[in-house]
């Protein structure tokens, strides 16, 4: 893009990344609400603007080139600094003003999603105006949205601690092993060994568990699930045992499709922590945030927050 910065060529980055977006040009046609021989000929105009290709489109379907890759999160990052800008100048009377992202783990308790609607509801009671974006993403995804900076917050369970992170435990979930309604154990489900349960298939995650009291993955793995929903599927498949939250499998075994197999004993807790930078590198939107979510949680964030995070 060789010279000033026009309105022309803002509009062209907005169609291109909602191709990128939509996964190539015709599924990016209803939401642009042009043609495809017309995003085809602005696609063209940037290229031509900036000098070089930025995606292969055809028959062969659409792809990024390298510089295309690259060129998206330039893009991305230029809208939104003009973004905030705008909502900055609208709001200079505000008292904090900015965009908050937080990433989250899927599948919270229903108790600890009601905790943290009414911290959202405590900081918009504060006289801002913020940007909230909320993501759902796997715990390893989260981390490293906090160190590259493109989330502020994570609330989610973590196996390692990263120095350059703050962690404040926020409340504890439990995990209980259950199977299946046709499992051979089902009708004996209540009071098993691990003895007993080692000796049969059992379904795991593909990601490492801050498990509390348990060795590791049982001897016999027969299914893998990179998320909650998927494992669960194994589990009531009733060929696999497994680990399911126990808020997440109680409508399942209110309706006797699941049994725990121990619950004295098959059994871990996770704790769940609020996850930011160092305190030093935080913004005033995001400690605002953090000491509303301290306010709902009492004792579980402000007391924690105060006592032993580093600054």
């Amino acid at each position: 893009m060789r010279g000033r910065l026009s309105d022309v060529d803002l509009r062209l980055l907005r169609v291109f990344l909602a191709v990128v977006d939509a996964g190539g040009i015709s599924p990016a046609q209803l939401g642009l609400n042009v043609g495809a021989s017309t995003i085809s000929m602005q696609l063209a105009a940037l290229e031509t603007r900036l000098g070089y290709r930025l995606c292969e489109r055809g028959r062969g379907g659409f792809r990024l080139t390298a510089k295309g890759e690259a060129f998206t999160e330039l893009a991305r990052g230029l809208l939104s600094s003009i973004n905030d800008f705008g909502q900055a100048a609208r709001n200079l009377d505000k008292q904090l003003v900015g965009h908050l992202r937080i990433g989250l783990i899927g599948h919270m308790p229903p108790g600890q999603n009601r905790r943290l609607a009414q911290a959202i509801a405590k900081f918009r009671g504060r006289n801002e105006a913020v940007r909230l974006t909320l993501l759902v993403r796997s715990p390893a995804e989260l981390e490293e949205a906090l160190l590259n900076g493109s989330i502020e917050l994570a609330i989610a369970y973590f196996w390692h601690r990263v120095p350059a992170l703050r962690f404040t435990p926020l409340f504890h979930e439990r995990h209980e092993a259950y199977c299946g309604k046709g499992h051979p154990l089902f009708e004996r489900a209540g009071k098993l060994t691990r003895e007993e349960v080692d000796k049969l298939d059992w379904a795991w995650r593909t990601y490492p568990l801050p498990q509390a009291g348990l060795a590791g993955p049982p001897p016999i793995v027969g299914g893998l699930a990179d998320n909650m929903e998927a494992l669960s599927l194994l589990v009531l498949s009733g060929h696999h045992l497994g680990f399911l939250p126990e808020h997440y499998a109680a409508p399942y075994v209110e309706d006797g499709l699941l049994a725990a197999l121990n619950p004295a004993t098959l059994r871990y807790d996770t704790t769940f922590h609020a996850v930011t930078r160092l305190r030093r590198h935080l913004n005033e939107v995001t400690k605002a945030f953090l000491d509303d979510l301290g306010a709902v949680y009492l004792a579980g964030l402000s007391s924690s927050a105060q006592g032993s995070s580093p600054s």
